[in-house]
C-alpha cells in the first residue's frame, strides 16, 4: 500500500498519520501543499488534522485552494482512496469532495477529549475492520466540528448508508450525531475524531488501529 500524507502550514497531525499508516504496512510519502502533483502510484491520500493556515477565514478554506488539492480532487474523481481527519475533513468539504460543512462547536469552545464513537457501517475499506454497532473510544480535538448538512443531503447520506460514524454522546452539536461520512463511491472518508491518535497502546487505546489495518488489507489484496 502506497500512501501520501498532505502537509499544510499549520498541520500538526501529519506525523501521527504517517506513523499509523506505516505501522499498518504502508509506504508513506509526505507531500507539501504547494506541490502540483501527487506521487505516482499512490493508493491513498491522507489529509491530517491541525490548523491549516491558522484556520484563517474558515477552517480548511484556504487549504482547499492549495495546488495539491486540485490533484487530490482528481485522485478522488479517478476512484482513489482519500482519508480526511479533523482539519482534513474540513478540507474535503471545502473542496466539494464530501457534502456538508463543519461549523463552530455548539458551545463555541474548543473540545479535546476522548469520546464514544459508534460504527454505523462496515461496508467500506475504512470500516471493514469493525462491525456495525461497535462502539470505539477515540480522541477529538476541534473547535469547528459541528457537522451540518441540509435535509435532502442528510436523507441521501442515510439512504445510501454513507454515515460511517456517529457520536454516542454528541459533543459538538453535529446534525444526527454524525462524526464521519463517506463519498458516493465509498472510497473517501471524512471524520472529525482522530483514529491515528488511538492506534497504539502508548496512546492509551488502540480502537483506531483496525481502520488502518482494514485499509492495508483492502489496498494490498483489492
Amino acid at each position: 500500500m502506497k500512501a501520501g500524507v498532505i502537509v499544510f502550514p499549520g498541520s500538526n497531525c501529519d506525523r501521527d498519520m504517517a506513523v499509523a499508516l506505516r505501522d499498518a504496512g504502508a509506504d508513506v510519502q509526505m507531500i507539501w501543499h504547494k506541490d502540483a502533483d501527487l506521487p505516482q502510484g499512490l493508493d491513498i491520500v491522507a489529509i491530517p488534522g491541525g490548523f491549516s493556515f491558522g484556520d484563517y477565514l474558515r477552517c480548511g478554506a484556504i487549504a482547499a485552494q492549495s495546488p495539491i488539492c486540485r490533484a487530490v480532487v482528481a485522485h478522488a474523481d479517478r476512484g482513489g482512496f482519500v482519508l480526511g481527519v479533523c482539519n482534513g475533513f474540513q478540507v474535503l468539504t471545502e473542496t466539494g469532495i464530501l457534502p456538508g460543512a463543519l461549523l463552530r462547536n455548539r458551545n463555541l469552545k474548543y473540545i479535546c477529549r476522548t469520546i464514544g464513537l459508534q460504527v454505523e457501517t462496515a461496508d467500506s475499506a475504512f470500516t471493514q475492520g469493525y462491525r456495525a454497532g461497535d462502539t470505539l473510544q477515540v480522541p477529538i480535538a476541534h473547535h469547528d466540528g459541528n457537522y451540518f448538512a441540509d435535509t435532502d443531503t442528510l436523507a441521501r447520506l442515510r439512504g445510501d448508508d454513507r454515515v460511517a460514524f456517529t457520536y454516542t454522546d454528541n459533543p459538538n452539536g453535529s446534525v444526527a450525531d454524525i462524526a464521519g461520512v463517506l463519498s458516493a463511491n465509498r472510497r473517501v472518508l471524512g471524520m472529525m475524531p482522530h483514529p491515528e491518535r488511538a492506534a497504539e497502546a502508548a496512546h492509551g487505546g488502540t480502537d483506531g488501529a483496525a481502520m488502518f489495518r482494514g485499509l492495508a488489507d483492502q489496498l494490498v489484496t483489492g
